[in-house]
């Protein structure tokens, strides 16, 4: 297997051209003709991730956010970008994200955090162009039956092991229906408003944020890492699907940068 053809798989679920104008999805570091002996999968690259490749003898690394958002103006371990970089080009490590792409396509990042809190008959939240087909940001769904809005948040924290939990006014002492959006979400605030949600799942908001629903949803930040750990299972999903004898690696030390004190 070729890079480029580990990285057709993924484009064939999550095609480059549905990243947001601002992303940098696809093949930032190596050779998509180089030999995959490999593949680890993880959120973030950082010099564990790279320590951990090398270990596993695995020269593909599939993360969910990309290493390079901004070209790099020279390559002389001044930073941790720079550093990682130099490093895989001298072990011969590619590095590949699905990033915005993995987030707005069906059956993508929303749809698998929405799966994995058991969301039913999920749809986007904000569907996509429509000369983009099968495509959106976010998801809203229905939940089993309805659930008192703290025990669920309490299941949510306890099942993506969030190291906390922030949410606005309890103005919904139940929630029946759930919009989210992995990530930064707070853009999508009323869109889920507008979809009648009783609360609304994302990451990265404002002090302001959190009156910004006004008595109309309740809002929770559920922290980044926490909210898009979920990539790592999806991808390595898409791609045994298509390749079952390969070896592809979770990572282990792919870890939420944030620590908190509780």
């Amino acid at each position: 297997m070729k890079v480029r053809d580990i990285t057709a798989i993924i484009e064939t679920f999550a095609p480059l051209s549905l990243q947001e104008s601002y992303d940098n999805s696809g093949l930032s570091v190596g050779n998509p003709e180089s030999e995959v002996s490999g593949i680890l999968l993880c959120v973030d690259v950082t010099e564990s991730v790279i320590d951990e490749a090398i270990a596993l003898g695995a020269n593909l690394i599939v993360s969910h956010h990309p290493l390079l958002f901004h070209p790099l103006r020279q390559v002389v371990g001044a930073d941790a970008s720079q550093r990682i970089v130099a490093r895989c080009l001298i072990a011969g490590i590619s590095l590949y994200a699905a990033h915005t792409n993995l987030d707005n396509a069906l059956g993508g990042m929303n749809f698998r955090l929405g799966r994995i809190l058991g969301l039913k008959n999920m749809t986007f939240l904000r569907p996509g162009n429509v000369s983009v087909a099968s495509s959106g940001s976010g998801v809203v769904g229905d939940l089993p039956s309805p659930r008192p809005t703290l025990a669920l948040l309490q299941e949510i924290k306890d099942r993506l092991h969030c190291g906390v939990i922030r949410y606005s006014t309890l103005c919904r002492p139940q929630v029946s229906k759930v919009a989210l959006v992995t990530g930064s979400g707070a853009s999508f605030i009323e869109d889920a408003v507008a979809a009648h949600a009783d609360l609304y799942l994302s990451a990265d908001f404002k002090y302001n944020d959190f009156y910004t629903p006004d008595n109309r949803i309740v809002v929770a930040d559920l922290g980044h890492f926490a909210s898009e750990y979920c990539a790592i299972e999806l991808l390595y999903d898409v791609i045994t699907k298509k390749i079952a004898n390969f070896a592809v690696h979770r990572s282990e030390s792919s870890v939420d940068p944030v620590n908190y004190l509780i």
